[in-house]
């Protein structure tokens, strides 16, 4: 058995959104079989191996599996789901062309979209942006 992580998740720990979603996923039984990475911490805090820099896990969601292949976007989501219990169904079914085309189409819409969705969820809870 392997010592490394099944996947490593990188996120935008300074979104709000992306940090409700991440404790979602963490909540799950498996999920401390998982690294978490917050990427909002910096380069120089966080390690993100070969193939991904800060800003590139700053600007789209990215895993990494055990054997050192990175996945982006809906493609990442598809490999979390695909591990955690609760979240396996919709892990395969997103990563089943042409459906798995959709999940990143919809990724790709969803991106432009993030910062204003963080400005609002900012103000409506009433944290402070960073």
């Amino acid at each position: 058995m392997s010592d490394l992580p099944r996947l490593s998740v990188y996120f935008d720990g300074s979104c709000p959104l992306c940090r409700r979603e991440i404790a979602l996923y963490q909540r799950n039984r498996l999920a401390h079989q998982l690294a978490w990475v917050d990427v909002s911490q910096g380069p120089e805090v966080c390690d993100l191996g070969e193939g991904l820099s800060c800003t590139q896990a700053m600007a789209r969601f990215h895993v990494r599996d055990a054997q050192g292949r990175l996945f982006s976007g809906a493609a990442g989501f598809s490999q979390l789901w695909r591990v955690l219990p609760g979240w396996r169904w919709l892990g395969w079914l997103s990563a089943w062309p042409p459906l798995s085309w959709g999940f990143e189409g919809l990724y790709r819409v969803f991106l432009p979209l993030r910062p204003h969705l963080q400005k609002g969820l900012r103000r409506w809870s009433g944290e402070a942006a960073s």
